[in-house]
């Protein structure tokens, strides 16, 4: 189950067992329907065997007069289905009566079919009748002593027994298939009602997520309100635990700006010195690594931030009036095209640092022009998030494939007579990762170097 929602789940789950518990429930109500219409049956075939007996018992009748007591019609009527026989068995020569529905017939016996006699002494089973009917038929033998002995047996027609169970069957069918859909449309309505307020959860946190709101609000009923109290308290904390790490990296920033401060200042009164300008040399490149180093802990700690969300054309745009301004002694020309609903799942900060360090190594390699386009991609699955892609294209030289792998390594440069220190693609790469993204290097469309970032977007 994949993908399926809790309620889908459950839902599926809540069927399942409805559909057995209905079928089992079927199978022992049938079962126990035909029993009882078989024991009734039974009780019925008995009556008329206790009462052949009773007439076999006094053969002082008239013949004219035994066997009318029965009361059964369908005794008389022929191949009715409806059958008793009496047979004399202590005698070579059996004598037989039987009833006139049974016309020329006879009726087989229940003790060569295998039948046990049961503690009152008679057999019941089926057997098949004269006409090919099922017969359900009961036999007793019975010992007059000196008036001989005698099997006496009683056959009726047992699609009866069948009809009437198969008649239970269909209504219990229907009003079984009646209920399952009242308790389907029941469990239906429970499911999505009793799980609404833990959808309402689920679509505010993805609020949150995105950045249109900062708490769960609203009321809860009693079982869900302690999850939304923890999920505030939990994004609480995670704000709390960033702002303390925020400020502890700027604690360690100061703390080591200034001793570095020191030692290039005395390093800078002795600059004729060899030795004062080796210090200032590993200096510069301590202070490029600490930076490095500190801002790879500050934006470690941003993407735990949740639901800050920056607008990308403002901030493109402020860039290009910055960089123009930078570069304006070369007359490098920025060309932006943004989409004005793009937004980035992150801080502003993180965001100029990304792009600023792009645009700004456009422009140091760009021979005339350096042009910038944010697109907006759609989810790539149902419930996704869009992304936010940011091309950046210069018509510099460019750069071939194995230049770009060695720019995207920290502190690497492929021309010294730039300035920089050649970990900013290095910070790129770590800040976009940091926020799921990632920043490629390709070959632009106007002749330089194509940067294309992606990052998550709103």
């Amino acid at each position: 189950m994949r993908g399926s929602s809790l309620a889908n789940r459950l839902f599926l789950s809540a069927t399942a067992w409805l559909v057995v518990i209905l079928a089992v429930t079927g199978i022992v109500l049938s079962s126990v329907y035909r029993n009882a219409t078989e024991r009734a049956f039974d009780r019925r075939l008995n009556l008329y065997l206790r009462t052949l007996i009773a007439e076999v018992a006094t053969p002082d009748e008239p013949p004219d007069h035994q066997f009318q007591s029965l009361g059964e019609p369908l005794f008389e009527l022929p191949l009715s289905g409806w059958y008793w026989q009496i047979s004399r068995t202590d005698s070579e020569k059996p004598e037989l009566r039987a009833s006139r529905s049974l016309w020329d017939k006879k009726l087989p016996k229940l003790e060569e079919r295998g039948a046990d006699l049961s503690t009152a002494g008679i057999r019941l089973g089926y057997v098949d009748g004269p006409e090919g009917q099922n017969l359900r038929m009961v036999e007793r033998p019975v010992d007059l002593g000196a008036d001989g002995k005698f099997l006496v047996s009683v056959a009726g027609d047992a699609t009866e027994i069948f009809d009437e169970t198969r008649a239970f069957d269909y209504y219990l069918g229907g009003t079984f298939t009646a209920l399952g859909i009242v308790l389907l449309l029941t469990t239906i309505f429970q499911v999505r009602f009793g799980l609404a307020p833990l959808k309402r959860i689920s679509e505010s946190i993805a609020d949150i997520r995105s950045g249109r709101a900062e708490r769960l609000e609203g009321e809860f009923p009693v079982e869900i309100a302690p999850l939304a109290r923890e999920t505030n308290a939990l994004i609480d904390a995670n704000r709390e635990i960033v702002e303390r790490s925020r400020t502890h990296v700027g604690n360690l920033a100061h703390a080591i700006k200034t001793p570095l401060s020191v030692i290039v200042n005395e390093a800078s009164a002795h600059v004729a010195n060899p030795f004062a300008t080796k210090v200032l040399e590993q200096a510069d490149v301590m202070r490029d690594q600490v930076a490095h180093h500190l801002e790879r802990a500050r934006i470690a700690a941003r993407p735990t931030i949740i639901g800050t969300v920056t607008e990308v054309a403002p901030a493109i745009e402020a860039l290009r009036r910055t960089m123009e301004k930078i570069h304006r002694d070369r007359g490098i020309t920025i060309g932006i095209e943004a989409n004005p609903r793009a937004k980035f799942r992150g801080e502003r900060q993180d965001l100029d640092e990304m792009s600023g360090n792009l645009v700004d190594n456009a422009c140091k390699w760009a021979a005339s022009h350096v042009f910038i386009e944010v697109l907006v991609e759609p989810p790539h699955e149902p419930g996704g998030s869009p992304m936010l892609r940011i091309i950046v294209d210069d018509d510099g030289r460019g750069l071939s494939a194995a230049e770009r792998a060695q720019v995207s390594r920290r502190g690497q440069r492929l021309d010294e007579s730039k300035p920089g220190s050649g970990l900013g693609l290095s910070i790129v790469v770590d800040l976009a990762a940091l926020y799921g993204g990632s920043l490629s290097l390709g070959s632009a469309p106007i002749g330089g170097l194509r940067a294309e970032l992606v990052l998550p977007g709103v």
